[in-house]
Order: structure tokens, then sequence, then C-alpha cells
């Protein structure tokens, strides 16, 4: 046990001292602390002033006068092109637009600008469009109507749950953006911890510092202290980045309206704390079994990939979980030990999951932890010390299950 601890307190030290460690871990706070500063900067630049947008504008016809105030742009009437084109080039107004005496009939209309546009300004379009509307219903209907003519839909959305009722209001970033946010967070964190483990391991197996090494500690004892030692650090990067999420959700939620459906609870981070630990456990288990049998670094890569094969398996199909988390192939990849840290989180961050699939998803994951790890521990013992040759999967199979 003492050495244990000793290999375990060697390899958490070792790696939360690396670069790529550390700019991993801090990458996640500087990204979300980068892009709200960058949100609220372009938020404060487009702030629209006190003056008004002046707009100059001919009208053929003589029936557009009125509702001249549309939002910050002041449209202007000009009695012909010349005097329009005269204000524009003297910088009186922004642009100018001219209604032809055939307006009704063709919809057409003119804009002249000194500006190089790739196409022209919503807001330009949104005030002509309320101008021209505004003008020519005003005789035709009453006020209120007017009104709603300018904001004709103020939609409220509701999902009802099993039994009829509606559900807590969920805003369209909470229920997609933040379960594909936490799939992404597991995978990384799960292939970067386990992935420090196979390094580890295939450059002392590679070097020959193992047969050092294991001249002082028994394997079983090796593979515990890696395990748990890159674990611990794992679980300190998982536990970083939850806690940046919750804060980031909380200043979003309050700041910037696209978020404020957004809450993650301490509750959510337990789970994730949860089945980071089991997702851990078992790749760290797969991946120490790739590097005993790998007598080189590349050759594990290649191993790994039937690890990181079926685990991308919930962000490729993120689309499909998100919008139908209770169907058929969200609930068997909550149930499938590879893909259920990922899975289950998603469907976590988006609702409640049924008690019974996350016993059962957790029952199968411990299962799954124990089996890979007593069979990672045999494979260690066997295969750590080989050089050279390779051995078969047929090969690795019998010794597992005969000795």
């Amino acid at each position: 046990m003492k050495k244990t601890l000793t290999i375990l307190r060697h390899e958490f030290r070792q790696t939360i001292r690396t670069r790529s460690f550390i700019l991993l871990t801090m990458a996640l706070p500087l990204l979300l602390v980068l892009g709200y500063s960058i949100y609220q900067g372009v938020q404060q630049r487009s702030q629209p002033g006190t003056e008004e947008v002046e707009i100059g504008y001919v009208d053929h016809t003589g029936e557009f006068d009125d509702y001249t105030s549309q939002s910050d742009i002041l449209l202007v009437p000009y009695p012909d092109e010349d005097k329009a084109r005269d204000a524009l080039l003297a910088g009186d107004i922004e642009e100018y637009f001219v209604i032809p005496t055939d307006y009704i009939s063709s919809g057409a209309i003119t804009r002249y600008t000194t500006e190089t546009e790739v196409e022209v300004p919503s807001r330009t379009i949104n005030a002509m469009a309320a101008f021209l509307r505004s003008n020519m219903l005003s005789e035709q209907v009453s006020s209120e109507v007017l009104e709603r003519t300018q904001h004709p839909l103020s939609l409220f959305s509701f999902k009802l749950d099993e039994s009829g009722e509606i559900s807590p209001a969920q805003k369209e970033v909470a229920a997609f953006l933040v379960p594909i946010a936490f799939a992404f967070i597991f995978y990384f964190a799960l292939v970067f911890s386990a992935g420090s483990l196979l390094q580890s391991v295939t450059e002392e197996k590679e070097n020959r510092v193992i047969e050092i090494i294991l001249s002082s500690v028994s394997p079983r004892q090796l593979l515990a202290g890696k395990v748990l030692g890159l674990g611990a650090a794992g679980l300190l990067q998982i536990a970083v980045w939850l806690l940046t999420v919750r804060v980031f959700s909380q200043v979003a939620s309050a700041n910037i309206p696209a978020f404020s459906g957004v809450s993650i609870s301490w509750g959510l981070l337990g789970w994730g704390v949860l089945y980071f630990s089991l997702g851990y456990l078992l790749f760290a288990a797969l991946y120490a079994g790739v590097g005993a049998v790998s007598s080189n670094a590349r050759e594990a890569q290649s191993w790994s990939a039937i690890v990181i094969m079926p685990a991308v398996l919930p962000m490729v199909l993120s689309s499909l979980i998100v919008t139908n988390t209770e169907g058929a192939v969200s609930r068997a990849l909550t149930f499938f030990p590879i893909t259920a840290p990922t899975l289950a989180m998603m469907r976590l961050a988006n609702e409640t999951v049924p008690g019974w699939e996350l016993a059962l998803s957790l029952t199968v994951m411990v299962a799954a932890v124990v089996l890979t790890m007593w069979a990672a521990a045999k494979i260690f013992r066997a295969y750590l010390l080989m050089y050279g040759k390779r051995p078969g999967l047929k090969e690795i199979f019998r010794y597992v299950t005969v000795s």
C-alpha cells in the first residue's frame, strides 16, 4: 500500500506540472472569459447612440410623409433626387432611397449610398419596410392594428412531459448547447486522462525504465498507483472545468439573454464527478492493457483507436440525442459502458433521467470497471516486460480467461 501511494503521488505531481495539463486545464476558463469579454465589447460598441441616424428619401407618389421616425433612424424627405444626392455627398445623410410613382404596383425601391457594402444592413431594410408599411396602412386600419403589424408575433413555446403537464421552461441554449458542451468536456477529460496513462506506460516500457521500476514494486502496485495518480489529476481537471461552467452559466444567464434559461445545479456537478470517476477507471483499465501489450507508442495509438471510436459516438449523434433524449439510441448508449459517462451527462443536463435508468447505467459501469480492471491487471502482469513480439487477440483472450 505504501508503494502504491508513493507511485500515486509521483504520477499526480508529474502530471499536474506538465505544460500540456496546465494549458488544457486553463483553456476552458480562458476561452469562456475571452468569449464573454468579446460579447460585452461588441454589445457596448453596438449600442445605439442618442442621435438618430438620418436617411433621406424622395417620394414621387406623394403618399409617404408620416412615420418618419423608426427606432434609431430618422427618415428625411427631399423634394427631388438632386437635393438628396447633394445632401448625401455633403454628409448630411448616410444614404437615401427613391420611391417611384409605380411603387404600389411594382414594389421597386432604389437606394443610394457612398459606402462599400456586401449587403444592405438589416437595420436599414427594417426601417424602410416599417416606414412604407405604416404609411400604406395608416388610413386602412386602427393604430392598434398598425402597431401589431410592426410586431406581429410574441411566441411562447412549451414542452409537455410524459403526463401531459408543462415542463419547466428551458431556453434553446439550455436545451441544446449545454448537453453538447457537457459531451465535449467529458470526452476530452476522459481521453486526456486515460491517454496520459497510456503514454506513461508505453514510454516507460519503450525506454526500458519499466524494468527498473518493477524491480522494487509489483505490477499490481504499479498499475494501481498509476491509475489512481493520473485519475486524481483528471478529477482535478474536470472539477475545474465543471466549476467554470457553473460560474459562467450564472454570469451569462444574468447578462446574456440567450443564456437566461441555463442553470447548472450542484446536483448535476455531483453526477458529473461520479460518472467521470467511473468512466476514467474504465478507460484507464483499457488503456493500461493496451500499453502493456504494445511494443511502442505508435502501436499503442493504433490500438487505442478501438476504444476511441465508440467513445466518440455521443458527439457524432449529438443532434439526434439532444432532440430525442428518451429515444432508443439515447437509452442504449446510456447503458453502454464506454459511452455511458458522456451520454448520461448529456441527458442529465437536458432533463431529469428516470432513476431506474441511472441505477442501471451505474450498475453496468461498475461491473464493467471491475471486470476490465481484473483483466487489465492480468494483462499488465503478463505482458508488461514483453518486447519485440506483440501477442495476438486470441492469445490475450486465452490468457485472461484460462490463467
